[in-house]
């Protein structure tokens, strides 16, 4: 896979960021990573390893116990911190019913950018424009809520597109997606000019859009080769 052109600085950066729940043992400990402009990222790990964590500390939605958090240069600490990471990193729950709440998909996809002060008419053309690329023009009145756990995730993924974000938080995009689907946001994945992390056990997935790869394992992250060699 070709090399990715890269700036000096990375746009998302974890430096020894420790997490856990509560008074539970550490499910992170000792995390780093560094994610630059156009390089897709993937990781993978055991389940409950803490990928989806590892996701949320990076848009501050969980505060780790120490351990420096670095975004788009700056250093992310309390709330208000990360009020512009969340504007400019989009992320897709693993759990789409949580990020589905609009009684139509049109309104589900404009709604993100009518939060980022588009005008309506913006922000519905920007959301037919995502439905087109998706091929989701026949979902445009239908309602989230009665829709299949695949379609759901269709729907979920394309309105992180309409953000037209920065950075992309893929949690297992290809999950529960038929074949043909599952091709299809392949491809548009692959041909995304975002930098992203792109949590995922579908290796097709991960073989044709990751540069690199990481793996969560006892509660840090391990280039994979090295994670293969046990250590």
């Amino acid at each position: 896979m070709a090399e990715v052109g890269t700036g000096r600085h990375p746009l998302i950066e974890l430096c020894d960021v420790h997490f856990a729940y509560g008074q539970q043992d550490e499910i992170l400990s000792g995390c780093s990573l560094a994610l630059f402009e156009k390089q897709k990222l993937g990781v993978t790990g055991p389940i409950g390893s803490g990928k989806t964590t590892l996701l949320w500390v990076i848009v501050g939605l969980l505060r780790p116990r120490s351990g420096t958090i670095i975004a788009f240069g700056k250093e992310r600490v309390k709330e208000s911190d990360f009020y512009e990471v969340r504007r400019r990193v989009g992320l897709l729950f693993q759990q789409v019913d949580d990020q589905l709440f609009c009684p139509t998909v049109i309104e589900e996809l404009a709604f993100g950018p009518l939060n980022l002060g588009k005008s309506q008419e913006e922000a519905w053309a920007i959301a037919n424009e995502v439905l087109t690329e998706l091929e989701l023009e026949g979902y445009r009145w239908r309602c989230p809520y009665h829709l299949s756990a695949g379609e759901k995730r269709l729907i979920a993924l394309a309105s992180v597109f309409t953000m037209k974000p920065d950075v992309l938080l893929l949690d297992e995009p290809t999950a529960e997606l038929d074949e043909k689907t599952r091709k299809r946001v392949t491809q548009i994945i692959a041909q995304l000019p975002q930098a992203m992390i792109i949590v995922s056990h579908d290796e097709d997935l991960l073989d044709s859009v990751a540069h690199a790869r990481l793996v969560l394992q006892d509660g840090k992250l391990w280039d994979e080769d090295y994670s293969r060699r046990g250590g």
